[in-house]
C-alpha cells in the first residue's frame, strides 16, 4: 500500500511538472484550435449565405425573365457573373442567355456566353454539360469538327446518351460513318437494356445500316 501511495504520489508530481514546463504550449493549442473551430463555423456560415443570395437573385431573374424587361435581365446577369461565379446560379443564368441567343440565331454570342460558363463552371458535371451545349450551338451554326473538340473535352461517361447521340450526328456530318455509328451505339448502350427498340438513336443506327448496304 505504501508503495503504491508514494507511486501515486510521485506520478502526479511528474504530471504537475509536465503541465507547469508545458502548459503554455497547451494552452496557445487550445486557443488556436477554438479560433480554427470559430473561423470554420463563419466561412461555412458566409457560404451559406452567399449561395442563398445568389439563389435568390437568380429566381428573381427567372420573373424579369418573363416581365420581357431584357434591361433588367442583363443587369441581373451581369450582377451574378461579377460577385456570385463561384455559384452554380451564375453558371445557370448565363447558360439561360446562351439558350436565348442560340434561339435567336445568335450564335456567336452564345458561344461567348458559353465560353464564360465553361471557364466558370464550379464543378466537374457543370462544366460537362456546358461542353454539351457548346458542341449543340456549334453544330446549329454549321462547325462540326467545332462541335467535335468541345465533345472530346467532355469525361467520357458524362451525359453518355445525348453526348454520343450528338457525338454520332457531328461524325455522320464529317463523313465519318464507322465512328458515328460506334458513336450511336453507344447511346443505346447507355440507356441500359430496357431501351425501346424504335428509340431516335436506335433509328439513326439502322439508317446508316441502309445507307452501308446501298453504298456498298
Amino acid at each position: 500500500m505504501a508503495f503504491n501511495a508514494y507511486d501515486d504520489y510521485e506520478q502526479s508530481e511528474r504530471v504537475q511538472k509536465w503541465l507547469r514546463q508545458n502548459g503554455l504550449s497547451i494552452a496557445v493549442g487550445v486557443v488556436i484550435g477554438l479560433i480554427a473551430i470559430f473561423g470554420y463555423q463563419q466561412w461555412r456560415n458566409h457560404r451559406v449565405g452567399h449561395q442563398m443570395q445568389a439563389s435568390g437573385l437568380y429566381q428573381q431573374l427567372q420573373g424579369v425573365i418573363d416581365t420581357g424587361n431584357t434591361n433588367a435581365v442583363d443587369v441581373i446577369t451581369q450582377q451574378l457573373m461579377k460577385d456570385y461565379a463561384d455559384t452554380p446560379y451564375a453558371l445557370f443564368a448565363v447558360s439561360d442567355r446562351a439558350r436565348r441567343q442560340a434561339e435567336g440565331k445568335q450564335f456567336d454570342k452564345a458561344l461567348d456566353s458559353l465560353a464564360w460558363a465553361e471557364k466558370n463552371a464550379p464543378s466537374a458535371e457543370l462544366k460537362a454539360l456546358v461542353q454539351l451545349r457548346i458542341a449543340h450551338v456549334q453544330m446549329a451554326k454549321g462547325n462540326a469538327q467545332e462541335a467535335l473538340n468541345a465533345l472530346d473535352r467532355m469525361p467520357a461517361a458524362s451525359y453518355a446518351i445525348e453526348s454520343q447521340e450528338l457525338r454520332g450526328d457531328v461524325l455522320v456530318k464529317l463523313g465519318r460513318r464507322d465512328d458515328a455509328l460506334k458513336a450511336y451505339q453507344a447511346s443505346v448502350s447507355a440507356m441500359g437494356p430496357h431501351a425501346s427498340q424504335d428509340n431516335e438513336v436506335q433509328m439513326k443506327i439502322d439508317d446508316l445500316a441502309t445507307a452501308g448496304k446501298q453504298g456498298a
